[in-house]
């Protein structure tokens, strides 16, 4: 089976299930990709061990080793995904929460990766398990950044207060770059870096903000550029370049890429909210980032379900994942804890203790960063530690999150 070939049975499983999803279930679709892409890994796999003479299943389950998660998803689509996500934040509802947003994505992630992998190198030395305080530590660090795939895919179908969803959004999206790099120095402290931990941590200020005024200044010349004509396809194609250039251009300078594609994408998505351009301009742009992030959505979380064929999962560790899955969760709570009861106290989210606790979903760029991991002892606990708990980030809690909203909101309407 050629690369070709595969692509198009991957792509047309894709178009049948969000049919299916749109015509009959309305659930997110990150969701329902991973379902569909556990089951088509389940029937691959009895097809390889009770019908080994069809070429099919073997031909398949290659392609799926071939791929490289971690470079697919950190290397190439990591910068579309964070560009049209930020498009899609509401700025206005962003600075009003900019305080929560800000600190939940650096402090938290920081606070997070601690406990977590404190608890996590804890709970292993009670069950009698190889992993080290320093490992425990770099899975803190994959695992703490909330997941802007899977947040902004669960958030669509939840009923909830728009300020929640700057929250959400925001976080996930400044987040991921916080973590990789947090991530960055776990591994420093590992002793598997390029530099001494306390080096790691300054490189992760100066790459956060100088990533970050990159993003601006580049997304600036190109708004600039695109208010000087009136031609939908070359403004969009001017988007598609600003997404992948300042992604790689962030990265040459040795900055942090998703930053600097987080903030060309705010710089974009605000300018387009004010009217710069026309208003068909302005609709073909949104409309070819929703594409962008619906098929790109799709295929990640499609993929996610399919690596269970390939990854190197270490049985040992099922007991120590059960017990990851609700620390991971107490420490989630106990991170949002604090602004939720600041935004219920003041009447402004109901509920937003549990929705923000409840909302933090993990997705594909933790498995992309286990992955990633130098390979050594660690890295099967690693993974199987991390597959667990996004799994279950994704089917429990983004199958649950909108029926919460809908708690929360009807609670409120009767209250009013």
């Amino acid at each position: 089976m050629t690369p070709f070939q595969a692509a198009a049975l991957f792509l047309a499983l894709v178009a049948t299930v969000s049919w299916s999803n749109a015509r009959l279930l309305h659930l997110p679709s990150g969701t329902v990709m991973l379902i569909a892409g556990l089951l088509a890994a389940l029937v691959l796999a009895g097809l390889a061990h009770f019908a080994p003479a069809s070429a099919l299943a073997p031909a398949l389950i290659g392609e799926i080793n071939r791929l490289d998660f971690a470079d697919t998803v950190v290397g190439q689509m990591l910068a579309f995904l964070l560009f049209s996500g930020a498009m899609q934040v509401d700025l206005r509802q962003l600075r009003k929460t900019r305080a929560a947003v800000w600190s939940l994505a650096s402090l938290g992630v920081v606070a997070s990766t601690a406990v977590v992998g404190m608890g996590v190198w804890l709970a292993a030395r009670q069950l009698g398990l190889p992993l080290s305080l320093p490992w425990a530590l770099v899975f803190g660090a994959l695992i703490s950044p909330t997941d802007p795939v899977a947040v902004i895919s669960t958030v669509r179908h939840g009923a909830l207060s728009p300020r929640i969803v700057a929250i959400l959004q925001g976080e996930a999206l400044l987040n991921d770059a916080v973590g990789i790099m947090v991530f960055l120095v776990a591994l420093a402290f590992a002793g598997h870096g390029q530099a001494e931990p306390s080096a790691a941590m300054g490189a992760v200020l100066v790459g956060a903000v100088g990533g970050f005024a990159f993003g601006l200044g580049l997304a600036y010349v190109v708004v600039q550029a695109m208010w000087k004509i009136d031609d939908p396809v070359v403004e969009t194609i001017l988007s598609l370049a600003l997404a992948v250039g300042v992604y790689a251009g962030a990265q040459a300078l040795g900055l942090s890429g998703p930053m600097a594609a987080v903030a060309a994408g705010f710089l974009v998505g605000g300018a387009a909210d004010k009217g710069g351009e026309t208003p068909i301009a302005r609709v073909q742009l949104r409309s070819f980032w929703s594409l962008v992030d619906e098929l790109l959505n799709a295929l990640l979380f499609l993929a996610l379900g399919f690596e269970v064929l390939v990854l190197p999962f270490d049985s040992r560790f099922a007991g120590l994942a059960l017990a990851t899955i609700p620390l991971v969760l107490l420490v989630r709570l106990a991170i949002v804890a604090p602004w939720g009861a600041y935004f219920r106290e003041r009447k402004a989210i109901p509920g937003a203790v549990s929705l923000l606790a409840w909302g933090g979903l993990r997705g594909g760029l933790s498995l992309a960063l286990a992955l990633g991991a130098p390979e050594g002892p660690h890295h099967a606990p690693l993974i199987s530690l991390t597959y667990a708990v996004v799994v279950f980030s994704v089917l429990v809690q983004g199958l649950t999150f909108g029926a919460l909203a809908e708690r929360f909101r009807s609670g409120s309407e009767t209250a009013t």
